[in-house]
């Protein structure tokens, strides 16, 4: 390739009159004569500012209009490394302008980064390739002087023989470029093929070492089919004794429906036996439900006739009472023994009356209830807040009594039976509602409860006579229950409540 290149914004360009002294012409021929004078006549030591022996010809026979021949880039940067190698010693006035910065640069830097500048300086410059040569041509020794004298020894490097005639410019430097310029291409195209060949053995290698790991993955994917065909033997043997299995499966299966559809037809026949048994056995059930409705109404028939005895009894015992009072001239009985109770239960406490305990009873059925107050002249005592707070206890006290007074109306006026409820309080509340007839309302005084109260009214009543007690206070149903009378659960009274 030519020597001159592009290089850097900083470097003066070519035909400055750095590089082109004034009046044109050759620029070695143009020289001072001071500093150069004809290079033919005048000789010097190596390192002058005259050019070497030979030089002065070549380039005159050359011409200044002759290009300047294409090198290669071996031999263009062997050409650069001696220029910058020597550059540091030449004189400051002897190096051009544009190279001055370059010569001061580091000696690996120098080639490196200079180089463009030192191949334009070469070629545009004849003076200071002749300074340069003299000094490259000291440091050559026996090649240098063998490339001056036109000649190229047979062991010498043709790069650096290339380098010299370029810089030296004997005669017949150009055939000695070429010459160095087709060995460097035949060391090149060598190395080249050098590397073709040793790429091609890589490729050799890798290709065998290829084929060997092939070889070995065949040989795992022989041993791979040889078992799975092993397996696969093994797969076809457990499938026919699946299928086997299968067989002999589905047979079993065939027998147990057979014995399923048998078994299905027992279970019909056996559901239709019990359906008409059952048919059976309700016709006769039926018939004892006739039966019994048969005998309960004839014992109802009974107890009416029963009852209409004891009423007539009872009517006729009545009626004679009322004769023996009249016969004896007594005074009418108007008050109750509850009345008396009622008036002076404040005073010194009444002796209790031994009674009949066989009679007291403790139940919470609400068929009970009925049962007693159906009974001649029974008496009703409700312990008034233990049934209101269990059954309404959301409402206000006056609201509850007001509420449970008008039930217990409903109940005298129902039964005819006498009605006694106790409230707690030491004086008598006002507000109440009128009291239903029938209906005692008694409040306990200061000093007593609704308890004692209660119980001094059971001890007030006659042997015989049927006493209930409401109340869920287990001390107030133990205590009625030692004087004969029936203790009764608050709820049995609620709910006869709720059916009025």
């Amino acid at each position: 390739m030519p020597l001159t290149e592009p290089y850097d914004d900083h470097l003066p360009e070519e035909g400055s009159s750095a590089a082109v002294p004034e009046g044109g012409g050759d620029p070695g021929a143009g020289a001072p004569e001071t500093e150069t004078g004809p290079p033919e006549t005048e000789t010097g030591p190596p390192g002058t500012e005259t050019g070497p022996p030979g030089a002065g010809s070549a380039e005159a026979e050359a011409g200044p209009s002759e290009p300047e021949p294409s090198l290669p880039e071996p031999v263009r940067q062997r050409i650069v490394a001696l220029t910058a190698a020597v550059l540091p010693g030449l004189p400051g006035d002897e190096v051009p302008v544009p190279l001055r910065r370059v010569a001061k640069f580091a000696p690996n830097r120098r080639a490196r980064l200079g180089g463009s500048a030192i191949a334009a300086q070469l070629t545009a410059d004849p003076l200071f390739r002749q300074r340069v040569t003299a000094r490259v041509l000291a440091d050559a020794g026996d090649l240098g002087a063998a490339v001056v004298d036109g000649t190229a020894p047979a062991a010498a490097d043709p790069v650096e023989v290339a380098a010299l005639a370029y810089l030296v410019r004997p005669r017949g430097w150009r055939e000695l470029i070429d010459a160095s310029g087709a060995v460097v291409r035949a060391e090149a195209d060598s190395a080249v093929v050098a590397e073709l060949v040793r790429e091609a053995e890589q490729r050799a290698t890798r290709a065998e070492h290829d084929r060997a790991v092939a070889r070995v993955e065949a040989e795992k994917l022989r041993d791979e089919l040889a078992r799975v065909r092993e397996e696969l033997g093994q797969l076809r043997e457990d499938n026919r004794q699946l299928q086997r299995s299968l067989r002999e499966t589905q047979a079993r299966e065939r027998r147990a429906n057979d014995l399923l559809a048998t078994e299905r037809g027992r279970a019909t026949r056996a559901a239709a036996d019990s359906d008409a048994e059952l048919r059976r056995a309700r016709a006769r059930l039926a018939e004892a439900e006739a039966a019994a409705g048969v005998a309960k109404a004839s014992a109802k028939e009974a107890r009416s006739v029963d009852d209409a005895r004891l009423w007539l009894l009872l009517e006729t015992i009545g009626q004679a009472a009322v004769g023996l009072r009249r016969e004896l001239a007594l005074d009418p009985v108007d008050k109750l023994p509850a009345d008396f109770v009622a008036d002076a239960f404040t005073d010194a406490p009444a002796t209790a009356q031994a009674g009949p305990a066989a009679r007291a009873r403790d139940t919470d059925d609400p068929a009970r209830l009925d049962q007693l107050l159906a009974l001649p002249r029974a008496h009703l005592v409700v312990d008034g807040y233990n049934v209101t707070k269990r059954g309404f206890g959301e409402m206000s006290l006056e609201q509850q009594r007001k509420r449970l007074i008008t039930g217990l109306g409903g109940i005298a006026a129902q039964t005819g039976d006498e009605v006694t409820v106790v409230f707690d309080g030491a004086e008598r509340m006002h507000g109440l509602p009128p009291t239903p007839r029938g209906v005692r309302v008694l409040f306990s005084r200061k000093g007593e409860t609704a308890d004692e109260l209660i119980r001094r009214l059971v001890r007030a009543e006659p042997p015989g006579r049927p006493v209930v007690v409401i109340s869920s206070d287990r001390e107030v149903a133990d205590g009625v229950r030692r004087h004969g009378a029936y203790p009764l659960g608050a709820d049995s009274l609620l709910r006869r409540l709720s059916r009025s």
